[in-house]
């Protein structure tokens, strides 16, 4: 029996060509993940968001914790295949107060003990107060707990510290897991498994820069990286599987920046596991990352277990028995399946709202749309759908595009041939231009989301990463306003080269041409900037846009092409000079409006000499 965990990172657009885009639907796509028990982290959606196929999908049962407040948000979701293995109970979240409607009973519980505040020594700091109850940390979807006899699985989806007011609601939820998991152990004498994306580094050997030795002194300085380190053996109770089948494999890492190019170079950390309590230790057969496997800028991680296991005492002791396992189990009452609106037990509030379906007929030269949903994709920085190319319009509307009456009326007189009709708006069912689907490409969002209508966003952009990986981007870009004057310096080169145009034309006969000077100028002009060559490799930079909210969002700026990598130059002092490694990408950084600044200087000097 196969464990799987793959935080997917929420919905995104697939490649034009990914290999994602073969299946047709969500339960292919599990059945090629080839494991029994499969967990997702960041779901990125919400219950109302989520389509049936996604749901409930062939013979899989589907349990989901989306967050309460922030719709599109984090998420985590477990699937097992119900031909091989069902859970005994099932809940969602650490603390026990997330519960459905009725309530769980006692029998329906995994434990009857759960975490509470006064147990556990709650991290604070001078900026955070400290929660007083646990409902905030269990608030966001980022846990579900299942009962499969022989263990209590626990997929979780650790926060990130994105800002430091961010670290004691991380360093919280990090407590609240490990007291729930001893509550198990110690109070319910259960073993337990906890999976998913932690969000730590656990060691050096974890980071592709953590053997650099301004690193590797102070790793553990962080509280998250101490707190992990207390909690794995030898000096806590549980332990990593993964690693225990590779105690000395650099590079394993399993998340990347895939924005930076980071996947390409190995740039990246490991902060994926499957940890496991002691005595669960003999029943792991083998573990490890999938890194081959795109989708995410995480891979999957997995752990084989036997499927039977020799006592000490000579006895065989077969899996399916030890997880208390039966022929035509159902699954715990939290299961997508009981869900009232996949039931068809409650009406739906879009069927009082939405359209009425209107039949038409297809344009002759349309293509049949792409209707093959992927739940697992990656997001390319620098690919997009290419624009169909457009369509002519007819003046009168044809048959399939006007719309539809309820009862059958005289025919209207034609127009005169003079009259010119206007083109009807295009959300009233009219024929102007529309935007053709790609038919290779798929969208996540019709399994895990409502499609978006957003236009596509910029080829590239500078995002800040949730996860512990190497950082977003060498460079922050402050938010202090640059001033920009590019516009008034095209209008002054314009208004030059039109007064020298103008002088030429009155001191040479009209037959003559324009001066060469100036038809060069002009060119120069409109003509698409050349990047400017990094200072170190002396190579062709790489245009970027700012995507961080403030005044510089928009903007345009040069870096290195080259991709990052471990000791690359991340600029402004943050790594030490000696630990720079120039194989990888350097810290030029230029806005584009300065670089523009410079061309149209040079043009204007080119212009005067001539």
């Amino acid at each position: 029996m196969r464990v799987l965990s793959w935080n997917i990172n929420g919905i995104r657009t697939l490649p034009k060509y990914h290999p994602w885009n073969t299946f047709k639907s969500c339960e292919d796509i599990l059945d090629a993940l080839n494991a029994d028990i499969i967990c997702f982290q960041e779901m990125k959606s919400s219950r109302s968001a989520l389509q049936r196929d996604a749901a409930l999908p062939g013979h899989y049962h589907s349990f989901f914790s989306f967050p309460i407040n922030k719709g599109g948000y984090s998420g985590v979701a477990v699937y097992t295949n119900s031909r091989k293995v069902t859970p005994l109970r099932a809940e969602e979240g650490l603390s026990g107060i997330l519960q459905p409607k009725p309530p769980l009973s006692e029998d329906e519980r995994v434990s009857p003990a759960y975490p509470r505040p006064h147990h556990i020594d709650l991290y604070s700091d001078e900026q955070t107060d400290v929660p007083s109850s646990l409902d905030e940390l269990d608030s966001e979807g980022r846990a579900l707990v299942l009962d499969f006899g022989l263990f209590v699985l626990i997929n979780v989806y650790c926060p990130a510290e994105t800002t430091e007011t961010r670290l004691p609601y991380k360093m919280n939820f990090h407590l609240m897991l490990q007291e729930r998991v001893r509550k198990l152990v110690e109070e319910e004498h259960r073993e337990v498994m906890v999976l998913g994306d932690i969000n730590v580094s656990a060691t050096p050997l974890d980071h592709a820069d953590g053997n650099l030795p301004s690193n590797a002194a102070s790793w553990y300085d962080h509280p998250a990286r101490e707190w992990m380190r207390k909690w794995l053996e030898p000096n806590g109770p549980m332990a990593d599987a993964i690693r225990s089948f590779w105690p000395d494999r650099k590079g394993m890492f399993t998340c990347w920046n895939t924005r930076l190019q980071a996947r390409e170079t190995n740039y990246g950390a490991r902060i994926d596991y499957v940890l496991v309590t002691c005595g669960l230790l003999p029943w792991i057969k083998h573990g490890d990352i999938q890194p081959s496997l795109k989708g995410s800028d995480h891979c999957p991680i997995y752990v084989d277990l036997h499927d039977e296991l020799t006592l000490e005492s000579g006895e065989i002791v077969k899996l399916s028995d030890a997880m208390s396992q039966q022929e035509g189990m159902q699954p715990p009452r939290i299961a997508a399946k009981y869900w009232e609106e996949l039931a068809g037990k409650q009406t739906m509030l879009s069927s009082f709202f939405g359209k009425r379906d209107i039949q038409q007929s297809p344009p002759a030269d349309a293509s049949p749309p792409n209707d093959i949903p992927i739940p697992l994709s990656q997001s390319s920085s620098s690919s997009t759908a290419d624009p169909p190319a457009g369509s002519q319009h007819s003046s009168t509307p044809s048959h399939s595009q006007t719309r539809a009456t309820p009862k059958a009326t005289a025919p209207r007189q034609a127009p005169a041939a003079s009259t010119k009709r206007k083109p009807v708006d295009q959300a009233s069912g009219a024929s102007s231009k529309k935007r053709k689907r790609d038919a290779s490409q798929s969208n996540i969002s019709s399994f895990f989301g409502k499609p978006s209508t957003s236009k596509s966003p910029s080829k590239e952009v500078i995002f800040v990463d949730d996860d512990e990986t190497a950082p977003s981007t060498p460079y922050t870009v402050c938010a202090v306003a640059v001033v920009e004057d590019q516009i008034d310096s095209d209008y002054r080169l314009a208004r030059e080269l039109s007064m020298s145009e103008a002088s030429a034309v009155e001191n040479e006969p009209s037959s003559s041409p324009a001066p060469s000077g100036s038809k060069t100028a002009w060119a120069g002009l409109f003509a698409p900037l050349k990047p400017p060559n990094c200072t170190v490799h002396n190579e062709p930079t790489k245009l970027w846009t700012v995507n961080k909210p403030g005044p510089n969002k928009g903007k345009k700026f040069y870096l290195c092409s080259r991709p990052v990598g471990p000791g690359y130059d991340k600029g402004k002092g943050e790594r030490p000079r000696e630990e720079v490694n120039h194989e990888y990408r350097c810290n030029f950084f230029k806005w584009a409006s300065e670089v523009k600044k410079e061309a149209l200087a040079s043009q204007q000097r080119k212009a005067s000499r001539t």
